[in-house]
């Protein structure tokens, strides 16, 4: 009887080598199946995740290095007992490097953050850009660490996005799979920054994708719950806040009174925007003006913020030792309402200076501060029907939150896992809306989306408005040598007229000429120089751009109730 024959190892290699091979191009041409995207999901989490918590390590490093502190956590204190100079040098040559990076490695100098990411979903097919991504990121870790006055979490999913995107050119993905990794990579930053996997999944779904699609929601959640894990791993299961003083809520008759605080919170939330976007308009004015190369910058920022953490140090940095402070009522009335002005003056400064960091961790602070704030003095007016003041610091602190960052659903739950204290929920719930239902008639709907706004991006007025912007004439004219092409002396007759548009142009530019000049088609020319004649380069049909515009209507639907 002969022996079997022994298998060949190099053989076998030879084989798996090629099976990965043909399965990565399979991959790579067709896209990844269900089993395959949740495992892809997965390993997103786990990166956006470990990415989370290097940054937060990074500026706990940096911070106790820059300001000699053992805990970070207590930066407040440490730094109200240093001399005056370096807690104003700090942030200066920090705000110098910031300044420096930026220069560098974006082309306009500008930091990447969280509306980034929205657009990047709405309109590139889920990817961000990388290099810019990743210095925005380094840029934000030195702000954080030297006295900037913003948050942590802003930054962690620009770079949660960039990871994702890099995925995505890999794996070459469509534009559903793209904003659904992106969507993972997200939701996996949010929960590894908090410990909130709940919290991370539905801010993924509710403000970066902004639809709660079914297809989005399994990948998302095993993303998030990966993100939660690895935070961890590291800190335990503990909440970012361990109160001493729970909240209890007098039903019913106090519920009028968080009504109040929600009105009075969304008013807070609009004043921190617009001073940020008066910040923003007056430095650049000033900068222009006084030929301030762009790289200064941040430095200039730097040294306003250092002066004012000479009397005021509660604003250097995240921010959370004095967040906690205001839930355990650790606050004087007249201390909470100074707190909560200059940190609203601080946070306009860091942002408006292109300093870097996020809007998360400076809307708890105010939210918090500002409720405390507004306990001390319903409890004091109405001692008999009135819980604790500290109740309202937690309600004060979801509903500034929710109506910066448009998210009053997740936001709701991140207070709830942030603390630990579910019974907080109605009172929680209640300032949430009246703060979110105000703000946004107020701005353009969030943070984030007025900042796309003021850069021409018209995403808040939902697809029907940015969907036209997608489109450039280019990609839906028709060429000369196309057989339904329009006559070439009528495009030359229009252009005389000047009816006509740029090849860049998009569709939005497009429709209000189509409706304006009720004309069948419009020439698209190339315009090579002010002297030189343009180049006809074909024409865009009124019912090409329609037909177009319907597509990408359907399409969208299609994906949001998949």
């Amino acid at each position: 009887m002969a022996e079997p024959k022994t298998p060949d190892l190099s053989a076998q290699l030879r084989q798996a080598v090629s099976a990965a091979r043909d399965g990565w191009h399979v991959l790579r041409k067709r896209g990844p199946s269900q089993i395959q995207f949740w495992f892809i999901a997965l390993a997103i989490g786990v990166a956006a995740g470990f990415a989370a918590l290097l940054f937060r390590k990074g500026i706990f490093a940096l911070q106790a290095f820059l300001y000699g502190v053992d805990d970070p956590n207590m930066i407040h204190s440490h730094a109200a007992g240093m001399a005056w100079w370096p807690v104003v040098l700090i942030p200066v040559c920090g705000g110098l490097i910031v300044g420096v990076i930026l220069h560098w490695f974006t082309p306009d100098g500008r930091l990447r953050s969280v509306a980034d990411v929205i657009e990047g979903s709405a309109l590139h097919d889920g990817r961000v850009e990388t290099k810019a991504g990743f210095a925005s990121a380094l840029a934000s870790l030195i702000t954080l660490s030297s006295g900037g006055s913003s948050g942590r979490e802003g930054p962690v999913v620009h770079l949660a996005g960039v990871i994702s995107s890099w995925v995505s050119e890999r794996i070459n993905a469509d534009g559903i799979t793209g904003r659904d990794l992106l969507g993972c990579a997200v939701a996996a930053a949010v929960s590894a920054s908090f410990n909130a996997p709940i919290a991370g999944a539905l801010f993924a779904l509710e403000v970066v994708l902004r639809h709660f699609a079914v297809h989005a929601f399994a990948p998302i959640v095993i993303a998030s719950v990966a993100g939660t894990v690895i935070n961890r791993l590291e800190f335990g299961g503990l909440t970012e806040f361990v109160l001493q003083t729970p909240g209890q809520l007098q039903f019913y008759v106090e519920l009028p009174a968080f009504l109040i605080l929600g009105l009075i919170s969304g008013l807070i939330a609009v004043v921190l925007m617009r001073s940020i976007f008066f910040a923003e308009d007056l430095g650049n004015h000033l900068q222009r003006k006084l030929s301030v190369p762009r790289w200064a910058r941040p430095g200039f920022a730097g040294l306003l913020l250092g002066i004012i953490a000479i009397g005021f140090p509660h604003i250097i940095g995240v921010g959370y030792e004095t967040t906690l402070r205001a839930l355990e009522g650790d606050l004087l009335l007249s201390t909470a309402v100074i707190f909560t002005m200059v940190k609203v003056i601080a946070v306009a400064i860091t942002i408006a200076g292109h300093m870097g960091g996020g809007m998360f961790s400076p809307s708890l602070m105010i939210g918090a501060v500002s409720g405390l704030a507004f306990g001390l003095i319903a409890t004091g007016v109405l001692p008999d029907v009135s819980g604790t003041a500290t109740l309202y610091a937690y309600a004060g602190m979801g509903a500034v939150t929710a109506a910066v960052l448009g998210a009053p659903i997740s936001t709701t739950l991140i207070v709830f896992e942030l603390t630990g204290d579910w019974q907080i929920g109605i009172a929680v719930m209640v300032s949430v809306s009246m703060s979110t239902a105000l703000a946004t008639r107020l701005v353009d709907r969030s943070f984030f989306l007025t900042v796309l706004e003021r850069r021409g991006l018209h995403l808040a007025a939902g697809p029907q408005a940015y969907l036209l912007a997608m489109f450039r004439a280019e990609r839906v004219m028709r060429k000369p040598d196309d057989p339904r092409a329009a006559s070439a002396d009528r495009c030359w007759e229009m252009i005389g007229e000047g009816l006509y548009l740029d090849i860049n142009a998009t569709l939005e530019a497009a429709m209000p000429i189509f409706d304006r000049a009720t004309v069948p088609f419009l020439p698209v020319v190339s315009l090579t120089g002010e002297n030189s004649a343009p180049e006809l380069r074909g024409a865009l049909f009124h019912v090409d751009a329609l037909k177009a515009y319907n597509r990408a209507l359907a399409s969208t639907a299609a994906e949001e109730h998949s």
